[in-house]
């Protein structure tokens, strides 16, 4: 009985946060329309971090919460499900296209974020100076890609949101209760799911961390799955492609990095074959598109059995 109500709150929770970062994506998304910025700037910010909301959320309320083995193992399963999970589901959904810039520029700068969080995370800790390295790395990331995106063209972590300007008329009541209402599910959303997290973890005897890695981690990727599932049946490979790379970057630099602000997360329950893998996928990946520059049903396939193997050695 206290498990199939842990389970209730775990898909409570999910749903609320998916919910959530919909309607704060939408609502900033208008307002920030409204007032006057781009589309292209928009969807290099407002959208890009909207999308990993539930991420940032779900950590902040883990740290807050004492469990920074959830925080932390939430992102590293979170950018463990995007390239594995995600990325192998929609491949197999639809083969992608790759764009030479993805590879040459985009997938080296996920593999550097990564190294970058191995090194962090080789003591167990995350500590606060490293929290402000990573958020003067998040700045620098956002601005190179305001700098390099000619305009007109949709930021690679933008998602396949069609944006366009809008006027000024009268006071935006319906963006702004999407913010708000957005905002209070996410919150709520991310308090239901930590406790039926960690009391599953309780009650079936396995670490928070585990938890985090596996459950939390693909719930929290949901915005993330949408925007790569909709940009690949629109033909959208590179939005498809992209937002998954922005995704993952966004999580180390942005959301580890705003929560070790905040509290300095112990990780001792995030081992090296969880960050190996980590790493691993995105480097197999890039392999995979550099083979044509195409992902095709069976690479698909092929990164889901490679998930497969990591969820069976995690419950094993």
């Amino acid at each position: 009985m206290e498990l199939a109500l842990s389970i209730l709150q775990l898909a409570v929770g999910v749903v609320l946060l998916y919910a959530g970062a919909e309607g704060l994506v939408r609502g900033s998304a208008d307002l920030a329309l409204r007032f006057g910025l781009s589309p292209l700037v928009v969807g290099l910010t407002v959208v890009a971090l909207g999308t990993s909301s539930p991420e940032l959320v779900v950590a902040m309320g883990a740290a807050m919460k004492g469990t920074g083995d959830i925080a932390v193992g939430s992102v590293v399963g979170s950018n463990i499900s995007n390239f594995a999970l995600i990325l192998g589901a929609t491949v197999l959904l639809r083969p992608l296209a790759i764009r030479r810039q993805l590879i040459s520029i985009d997938m080296p700068i996920v593999i550097g974020c990564s190294l970058m969080l191995v090194a962090m995370l080789l003591d167990g800790r995350l500590e606060r100076w490293e929290g402000i390295v990573l958020v003067v790395s998040l700045g620098a990331y956002m601005l190179f890609n305001g700098w390099r995106a000619p305009e007109g063209e949709p930021s690679v972590v933008s998602g396949p949101i069609r944006l366009t300007p809008r006027r000024r008329m009268g006071f935006p009541w319906l963006p702004v209760s999407f913010v708000i209402g957005g905002l209070a599910l996410l919150v709520f959303g991310a308090d239901t799911l930590l406790e039926g997290a960690i009391s599953a973890a309780e009650i079936l005897g396995v670490s928070q961390a585990v938890i985090g890695l596996t459950v939390v981690a693909v719930g929290t990727s949901l915005p993330e799955l949408a925007t790569a599932t909709v940009a690949a049946l629109k033909r959208e490979s590179d939005l498809a492609v992209g937002n998954l790379i922005g995704s993952n970057v966004l999580n180390i630099l942005g959301v580890l990095g705003m929560t070790a602000l905040v509290r300095p997360l112990s990780s001792h329950g995030v081992g090296v074959v969880d960050l190996g893998v980590m790493v691993g996928i995105v480097l197999v990946s890039l392999a995979l598109m550099r083979v044509g520059f195409r992902l095709r049903r069976w690479e698909g396939a092929l990164l889901l059995v490679l998930y497969a193997g990591y969820v069976w050695h995690l419950t094993h």
